[in-house]
């Protein structure tokens, strides 16, 4: 009876997302990379930090333990637009892509030969 109660099949599943989470004085902000439950609030309970941005800081501002993030990203984990775009500066979306791939890419664009062109 009570394993009947375990699979109720209109149960939602745990959506896991990499996300921010605040941190920081007021008008100085930083956030902490979080991986969480999508229905917990946003600088509520969290599973694991991942990573730390500060935007104040310049080139200094993004650090990653891109071993973890690769590991939720392989799970399952969605990231939200900012952190999909914060890891896509940082690098890491290339790499996976890249392994995935099985190869380095190299250039976006290919030049044509000049005699291609007539």
């Amino acid at each position: 009876m009570q394993d009947e109660q375990d699979l109720n099949p209109n149960e939602e599943f745990l959506m896991v997302k990499i996300r921010l989470r605040r941190t920081g004085r007021k008008k100085q902000p930083t956030y902490r990379i979080v991986v969480a439950d999508s229905r917990s609030p946003r600088d509520g309970k969290f599973i694991e930090v991942i990573g730390q941005y500060a935007p104040r800081q310049g080139e200094q501002a993004l650090n990653l333990k891109s071993d973890r993030v690769n590991y939720w990203l392989d799970n399952g984990a969605q990231p939200t637009d900012t952190v999909r775009s914060l890891l896509r500066k940082a690098g890491v979306l290339k790499t996976r892509h890249e392994t995935r791939l099985g190869r380095q890419l190299t250039a976006a664009a290919v030049p044509l030969a000049e005699g291609a062109e007539a």
